[in-house]
């Protein structure tokens, strides 16, 4: 498990070799820190330095899964969380959902034009 030195380890689940959505602050995006993340194969995401768009599709994804699906219900375990999930994101979010950033398509629709 990587570790900075100063208590901080990183814990990633079997297979995984990203870090998506870090922390922009000093203590993230240290060369030290970019190093050790690095020197394990990981592959750290995060905004460019000054630009708040980056993320902001993704994180209009979980506003709307959250206020939409999540908040409405309760899952008995984990499994049942993660096939609602599934289930709302490609039976409902990708295929229907409208995007202004996609010129007001679905996702879905989006890469049959990109990829046509």
């Amino acid at each position: 498990m990587p570790s900075t030195g100063d208590g901080f380890s990183i814990t990633l689940p079997p297979g995984r070799n990203a870090l998506p959505g870090a922390c922009t602050t000093a203590q993230y995006t240290s060369e030290d820190f970019q190093r050790l993340l690095g020197s394990h194969g990981i592959v750290c995401s995060m905004s460019r330095r000054g630009n708040c768009w980056d993320n902001a599709a993704m994180e209009s994804v979980f506003s709307t899964l959250k206020t939409e699906r999540l908040s409405k219900k309760h899952y008995r375990t984990r499994d049942d969380l993660r096939a609602d999930v599934f289930d709302y994101i490609e039976r409902l979010y990708n295929p229907r959902r409208r995007h202004s950033t996609l010129v007001y398509i679905s996702p879905v629709q989006f890469e049959i034009l990109k990829y046509a």
